[in-house]
């Protein structure tokens, strides 16, 4: 991997144009974080959507299923076919969501109609597992979370065609950076506040976090603008 790594590095510095990097970018903290409206909401958003996955998937469902009764192997084989599947749907999201002709139109409506659809899985989940005595909780939470997968790989890839949308031309790799960002910290906030969850209220503890951070997010991306140029960026001082 090293040697790879270091071959593909070499490539780089010899292939890429030269002018590659020189792009404007922000000098201070105020600046970074003066973007337009819609990527910072978009980073908002993907702040709790990601948070709201980790929450569960990292330490609550491994843990609670290992709890139920299931092997290592049939708890790696669910993650596993879980990450897979979810690839799969985000690879046939472009056929679920039509584009408009401006690239928003549509495309807005649609990440607010699947941020709400997932928002919804937890939060029934959530409901059942407190307000009924299921035979099999295990598999109620399985399935529930499959099907997890679909809204949140759809509405996943549909801010990650937004914030391209919203980027703007001078910073457009610092717009994206700056979103990816945000997507790691919301990775950090559920890996962390899953362990804490799962402690203090079990699975049910967690999808309660994860419905409270996708309402979070759903809210936010009712907040978001129907065009690309609601804020600009501002000019560097």
């Amino acid at each position: 991997m090293a040697g790879l790594l270091a071959l593909i590095f070499v490539a780089g510095l010899l292939l890429l144009p030269s002018e590659l990097g020189k792009a404007k970018s922000s000098k201070t903290m105020k600046e970074l974080f003066g973007k337009s409206r819609g990527v910072n909401l978009l980073a908002a958003a993907r702040i709790f959507m990601f948070g709201a996955r980790d929450v569960w998937f990292v330490v609550g469902l491994p843990v609670f299923l290992y709890a139920a009764g299931w092997k290592f192997l049939q708890v790696g084989a669910f993650l596993a076919a879980w990450t897979i599947a979810y690839g799969f749907v985000q690879a046939i999201a472009p056929s679920l969501v039509t584009r408009s002709a401006d690239g928003l139109s549509r495309e807005v409506p649609s990440a607010r109609l699947w941020a709400a659809l997932l928002a919804a899985v937890p939060t029934v989940l959530a409901v059942i597992m407190y307000a009924t005595d299921v035979a099999r909780p295990d598999l109620i939470i399985v399935v529930g979370l499959a099907l997890f997968g679909i809204p949140f790989a759809v509405n996943s890839s549909l801010h990650s065609y937004l914030i391209l949308a919203y980027a703007g031309s001078e910073k457009a790799a610092e717009d994206v950076g700056f979103y990816y960002a945000a997507n790691a910290a919301g990775r950090l906030l559920g890996i962390t506040l899953s362990g804490v969850l799962y402690q203090a209220g079990g699975i049910t503890g967690c999808l309660i976090g994860s419905a409270v951070m996708l309402v979070l997010c759903c809210l936010i991306t009712f907040m978001i603008p129907m065009n690309s140029v609601t804020v600009a960026h501002r000019p560097a001082v």
